[in-house]
């Protein structure tokens, strides 16, 4: 599904919103900060997450220290892996901060 920037701001803006909160409120050990589009999650044992947004190609990138790098574009219903299609953002996240997002 090809979206404008006004779509994917749309839809990136409260995802990245959303994981902001949900992350900070159900995680003790979590160093939460969200800023022009860059959400930085720091948990206890000094591991990093980035995930943001990429206006230019309409996707969400996730560089994470337990599964690496990914690319995630608007399917109309989910955010799923640009390498692989069987893999959606929210499930990775989830199983990785160990909470339902």
């Amino acid at each position: 599904m090809s979206l404008d920037e006004s779509q994917f701001a749309t839809l990136a803006d409260p995802l990245l919103e959303r994981l902001s909160i949900v992350i900070e409120d159900g995680r003790d050990d979590a160093d939460v900060d969200l800023e022009s589009g860059v959400l930085t999650v720091t948990l206890g044992d000094e591991s990093t997450w980035v995930i943001n947004k990429q206006s230019a190609t309409r996707e969400i990138w996730v560089a994470s220290p337990k599964s690496g790098a990914h690319h995630f574009r608007w399917d109309g219903t989910a955010w799923i892996s640009t390498r692989d299609p069987a893999r959606a953002l929210l499930p990775l996240l989830s199983g990785e901060f160990g909470l339902s997002l």
